[in-house]
Parts: C-alpha cells; structure tokens; sequence
C-alpha cells in the first residue's frame, strides 16, 4: 500500500513588540490555547505545531526557510494576532516555497462590553493586522488560502482541514513518478501532452518502458506468490464463472495476479506511483492489464489508460489527497462512454474496458473472465460492480499547448434503472451539473477529456485551490454554470493565463 509521510502544519503567529512583553505574552499563551484545541478538535488530519511569535524581519524570514526545509512540514498557517507591519513579511514570503493558509480569525468570539478598554483594543485587533497581512500577499501578487471566522468553530476547523488536505496534494506533486508502459493510443489528441512542462509546473516525472521489461517481472513471479494472491481473490470476492470451466477460469486469475505482483514490486524497485498502459502494446503479457490495474489502484497507485499519463498521476494526487480520510468514498480512474437520454433520467454511464478502482464500489464485487476485442490476447479477469450513489467530482486536466488546464465538474452519482446483465465490466451512472446539457456542452467547450480523475471525497474548492497552487487555470462547471458565462470565463481565462 502507497503511503504519504506524517506531515505536520506550522502555526505561525504575527505581532510586534509596540505594546510590551505582556501583550506579547498573551499572544502567546492565546496561540498555545488555539493550537492544542484544534488538534483535540478531532476535524484536523494533520497535526498543527506551534512556532514562536514572528515579531521581526528575521524571525519571520528565518522560521519561513525552515519550513522549507523540514521535510515533514507541508505548509504554515499565519495569524495576526495584533498589528504587524507587512513589510516585515516581504522577504520571508518572497523565498517561502510551500503552501500557506491565512486564518482570518481572534482569539475572543465576543466583544467583552463591559470591561473593553484601549490596551484589550490593542492587543485584539486581528480585524487591523490580517488586512495589513493580507495587503502584501496582493502587493507581492502571491497564492494563498484564506479562511476567516472564529477559530473554534467546526466549520473553521473543516475548511482549514480540507485546504491541510491540498496542502499535502501540492507537496506530494512534486514525488509522483508515472510509468509509462509503452506509449499513448496512436492518433489519440487529449492523451498525449508536455511532459516536461508537466515536470516544471507540477514536478511529474513521466518515464517510459518497454513493455517486455515490465513482462518479465511478471514472468518472474514465482507460483508460490500467485497461488497465494489467487486464494486472496477468491476468499476476498465473488467467483463468477458463468459455465467456464472452474480449473480453467482460475488459470486466467491467476494471470492476474501474476501481472499484479509483478507490476507492484516493479513499480517499488523503480519508485513510481502511476502506471499507464496500452492496449495496442502489451508484448509478452498474456492478458491486458486489468483485475491487476484495479487492486493496484486500491493499493493508492495512480492509472491511465492508452497512455494517458496526466490522468494516471491526478489519480494518484487525488488517492494522497484522501489519504486516511474517515468513511472515504473512494477515487477512480474513469472514463465517458455512453449516455441517456430520457427525459428526466438523463446520465452518463461511466466505466472502462476492465481498469476501475474497487474503492468506488457498492455492494458486492464479482471476478468475472470475458473476452476482449481490444489487445489481441486470452479473455483477461476483472473486478466487477457498481458504483456508489452520492455528489462527487470528476476532473480532467488537459494541456492547451501554451497552458494545462483542471477542469472540475460536480456530478450526483446514482443507480441505473435497470441492471446490466450483459456488460462485463465496472460502472458508475452519473448527472453532471447542473444538467446533462450544460454539463456536457460546458466540458465540450472547456476541452475536457473522455478519461477523468473522479473522487466522492474532494470538493471542486480543494481541486480548485490545487490548481491554484500550481499556477494553472481552474474551470469549475456546476449548479452555477451557464453557457454564456462559461465561454466568457474561457476568453478572459485566455488573456489571464497566456505564457
């Protein structure tokens, strides 16, 4: 199983030594108070750990630098408590290279009326010193979170928790490696794209390997090891052989599992945490990529299918980004295939030849052997099942030529009416908002893909503020969205982000 590191946040409070050592106490001693409250509160995912109050130029610029440096550090949350003067920020955020949330909140919920005086005025006035703050962000032209209101309320702690959880996304960017297995579809446009501005932008490392490099660690598998992971398929999921012979399906399995062990300690040899494959190249592979692509998801690995590289490393950032989430959903490669039309039960079936990931999946999941017309090789074994019902995600990163563009579509998931007997594969069944014909028309006119990074447990807010972070453009299509606003945001979006 992938993992991410134990990050922690740094509470960074400012002030300034005008008003004396005692207020400076307080501001300490409130920053201690909040601190220790918020990871009780049980809504962070992340623990948060106090600094010293950053009254100088060099404090603020010295503690700014550590933070870069610390490897388990993914990013600062700065308070103002009292006033401090911008312009002892400018060089700490100048050479500060993380993510940083500013909370806009004090340490008081109420005005004290009838004891308020001059020196509580003074020492409280967060209201004076966060637009101070806040200013130089604007002035310096640099990307931030804000979250205001009061500290201790749950819906603060949340947002803060969620940006935590992009936060991660953003640091872990930088360490997401896909392997390339073989090369993406030919004649296929939305697939393809610059990989080494991908590399400069999000820090993605995209390498390629022959397919019979990665053949022969699967070759390698002893039987041992498959006999052993078959047995874990067949106690963990349903058999259903539909009048194959049992020994007989059970080979094909067990190609799988072979292809999953193999892919896994060749991906942990080599250190990448995304694959892509190809249908058109699969070299000594026995079966196309397919029960073993789906655990190796579950297991937090990224996919795309036909090389499609940028949706393999988005799905692997948004796994991190839900990494430990309580009663998660789950995250998936996916794919637009084919839609109905009835009026008031319009939707897209989501699905594809064989690889989605089995944490989506509601209810019980089948192993089923079928034949496949792409790939040229012996009937491959899948995971299969349908998808959860609920609000989620799907997101499509794509590369203009001059610029990559997140698009980021709400949809409400549901169930098909009627089963699908017939159809050997996994499926969701989803609306896109704010309707079928706008969400389609929007995403047609965005340039969105037919391959998506899909999740129920991001926010198009948490993607948006990735892509924020990463200085490249968001298009959000949701309830809001309307034809003519879209294009409009797309042309001015054109001028915004031209390189």
């Amino acid at each position: 199983m992938l993992a991410t590191k134990k990050y922690q946040f740094w509470f960074c409070t400012g002030s300034q030594d005008l008003y004396g050592d005692e207020c400076l106490a307080h501001v300490a001693e409130h920053s201690r108070i909040i601190v220790e409250e918020l990871n009780k509160s049980g809504n962070l995912p992340f623990e948060v750990v106090l600094k010293p109050t950053l009254i100088t130029n060099e404090l603020i610029r010295r503690t700014f630098n550590e933070a870069n440096m610390d490897e388990t550090c993914a990013g600062v949350i700065t308070w103002m408590h009292t006033f401090s003067p911008a312009k002892s920020w400018i060089l700490g955020l100048q050479e500060y290279r993380k993510p940083l949330l500013h909370l806009h909140t004090q340490f008081n919920r109420e005005i004290p009326y009838d004891t308020i005086d001059m020196d509580f005025m003074n020492e409280n006035q967060s209201a004076h010193g966060d637009r101070e703050y806040g200013h130089i962000f604007s002035r310096l032209r640099m990307e931030r979170k804000v979250v205001a209101g009061y500290w201790a309320d749950e819906a603060v702690q949340k947002e803060i928790a969620s940006w935590m959880r992009t936060a991660v996304g953003v640091i872990e960017s930088s360490h997401i490696r896909v392997m390339r297995v073989a090369d993406n579809m030919r004649n296929v446009a939305v697939t393809e794209g610059d990989k080494v501005e991908a590399q400069i932008q999000f820090g993605w490392e995209v390498d390629a390997y022959p397919v019979n490099e990665i053949a022969e660690a699967v070759a390698a598998v002893s039987q041992s090891d498959v006999n052993a992971l078959t047995d874990e398929y067949y106690a963990t999921y349903q058999i259903l052989t539909e009048g194959r012979d049992a020994a007989e399906f059970r080979r094909h399995v067990e190609v799988q599992a072979a292809i999953e062990i193999g892919f896994e300690r060749f991906l942990e040899e080599k250190n990448y945490q995304a694959i892509v494959t190809h249908f058109g190249d699969l070299g000594a592979l026995k079966q196309l990529p397919g029960l073993a692509i789906q655990r190796l998801m579950q297991k937090g690995y990224g996919f795309g299918a036909e090389g499609d590289w940028k949706t393999a490393a988005m799905v692997r950032l948004m796994k991190i980004m839900t990494g430990g989430m309580k009663d998660a959903k789950g995250t998936s490669f996916m794919e637009d295939y084919t839609y109905n039309l009835v009026p008031g039960k319009e939707g897209i079936l989501q699905a594809h030849m064989l690889e989605v990931c089995p944490t989506i999946a509601d209810g019980p999941i089948s192993i089923k052997v079928q034949p496949l017309s792409m790939g040229d090789r012996e009937d491959p074994a899948r995971l299969v099942f349908t998808a959860k019902e609920g609000p989620a995600i799907a997101t499509s990163l794509v590369d203009l030529g001059n610029r990559f563009r997140l698009i980021i579509n709400n949809v409400d998931c549901k169930k098909t009416e009627k089963p699908m007997p017939k159809l050997p594969v996994a499926t969701a069944f989803w609306t896109p908002q704010p309707n079928l014909k706008t969400g389609t028309e929007a995403w047609i006119l965005a340039g969105g893909a037919h391959h998506t990074a899909f999740s129920y447990d991001l926010t198009a807010e948490q993607m948006g503020d990735w892509a924020d972070a990463m200085g490249i453009e968001a298009v959000y299509i949701d309830q809001d969205t309307t034809i003519r606003q879209l294009k409009n945001e797309l042309r001015w979006n054109s001028v915004a982000y031209r390189k």
